[in-house]
């Protein structure tokens, strides 16, 4: 299957991956070790669609940036839905750290438009 991607879209597409990895890190944790099936379930399937979301964002986007933002995206939402969901410490040096990932995503998305 093949699909042409426009600039525009890559980033569509790049934050639509990067919000499915959001989704399969947080199921993953809430799956409990694979251990819940639909959690299991839901785990993969994100995981998957994210992967092949970031395939196609790459093939306009440079791979570093993609890459770079991609993770960003799941990192910054793991980390606050891990603060929302399971309790995790939100200290304020947490919070600028994490802040500081949402800057450096914003700052190689603004390089690359």
């Amino acid at each position: 299957m093949s699909f042409n991607v426009t600039a525009g879209w890559a980033w569509v597409l790049l934050l639509m991956a990067g919000l499915l990895e959001v989704v399969w890190v947080t199921t993953m944790k809430a799956s409990d070790g694979f251990s819940k099936l639909n959690l299991t379930v839901i785990t993969l399937v994100a995981a998957w669609a994210s992967f092949w979301l970031l395939g196609l964002a790459l093939k306009v986007l440079p791979v570093g940036t993609a890459y770079a933002i991609w993770t960003g995206i799941g990192a910054v939402g793991a980390a606050a839905l891990g603060i929302v969901l399971f309790h995790e410490p939100a200290s304020p040096a947490r919070l600028a750290f994490i802040g500081l990932i949402v800057c450096g995503t914003f700052g190689l998305k603004w390089l690359d438009s």
